[in-house]
């Protein structure tokens, strides 16, 4: 009998040592465990397994998924579930706007899965989530992480007209990477939607992540696309592989990369630039709704 050939897993990259989190501990990370549980809410924090819950929870704060936990898209870098999506549930925008209440905070997130099975895109229940947490919590700042809704113009107006303080749309990767990391989406439509957006007169985000085979000069090509766009704040980490299903990081890159991207992004005009290995689309976003700040605190470390 003829040997058989040996069949061997890819060898996953070693984490440096900067790539360290903590563990999520606490009293404030038990509260917001409780308050997430027991309005049935969702978080992008456990759904995309983000590496910063333990310090953002351990602060009080959390970034809400609505439109629930099954995404229409399979991005090959993202662990939420890929599937049919139970109903759309009504009651969640005033869940949402509950929860934020009960947790104090002064700034919130909210983010989605894709509805691509909506005729809406899901922009209804983003609008009455918007205005629902705005008419509970009229003091709290507001960050919407939004889909791209195909580029359908009505449907991101929607969010536009509900007027939170900043919206966020995550480009991800560079454009030859794009039909591989984000395999239903489109470069040039998402920087489109950053582009309505800011004709609408929101301050306008977007994110980017490192380490899927792009290189120096794709990831400032893309954040020069991203300023022409109309973009304001510019966030870029470390992409960390979710599961052995996902795409695999073909390199982790040195925090010295990313602050040199940080000084590209500020001489390229933008007004806030988030860039290291452990920085996602939320991390620290309380600070991105104040105009200027970002840009003049890398102007007083210059001089």
């Amino acid at each position: 009998m003829a040997d058989q050939p040996v069949v061997t897993e890819p060898t996953r990259l070693k984490k440096p040592s900067w790539l360290r989190v903590k563990l999520p501990i606490g009293e404030s990370y038990k509260h917001v465990r409780n308050l997430v549980d027991s309005h049935k809410l969702h978080t992008i924090c456990e759904s995309g397994n983000c590496p910063n819950m333990g310090e953002c929870w351990g602060e009080g704060t959390a970034t809400f998924m609505i439109l629930g936990n099954t995404c229409t898209r399979s991005c090959g870098f993202c662990a939420v579930a890929t599937g049919r999506p139970d109903p759309v549930d009504w009651d969640e925008p005033q869940r949402v706007a509950e929860a934020i209440h009960l947790m104090k905070v002064k700034h919130a997130v909210i983010t989605s899965v894709d509805r691509d099975e909506i005729p809406d895109g899901g922009s209804i229940i983003w609008q009455n989530t918007i205005r629902a947490v705005k008419a509970l919590n009229p003091e709290t700042t507001l960050e919407t992480l939004i889909p791209d809704f195909k580029g359908k113009k009505e449907d991101i107006q929607r969010v536009i007209d509900a007027a939170p303080e900043v919206v966020s749309h995550n480009i991800e990767t560079v454009e030859r990477l794009t039909r591989q990391v984000r395999i239903q989406a489109k470069y040039w439509r998402s920087m489109e939607v950053i582009r309505i957006l800011k004709e609408g007169g929101r301050r306008t985000k977007s994110g980017i992540m490192l380490g899927l085979g792009e290189t120096k000069e794709e990831v400032v090509q893309t954040m020069t696309d991203l300023a022409n766009s109309g973009c304001d704040v510019i966030t870029i980490g470390q992409y960390l592989q979710p599961t052995a299903k996902h795409l695999p990081v073909q390199r982790f890159v040195h925090p010295d990369e990313f602050a040199a991207y940080r000084n590209i992004g500020y001489e390229l005009g933008l007004d806030y630039v988030e860039s290291g290995p452990l920085v996602r689309s939320s991390y620290h976003s309380e600070r991105h709704v104040i105009p200027g700040l970002g840009r003049k605190e890398w102007e007083m470390n210059r001089s």
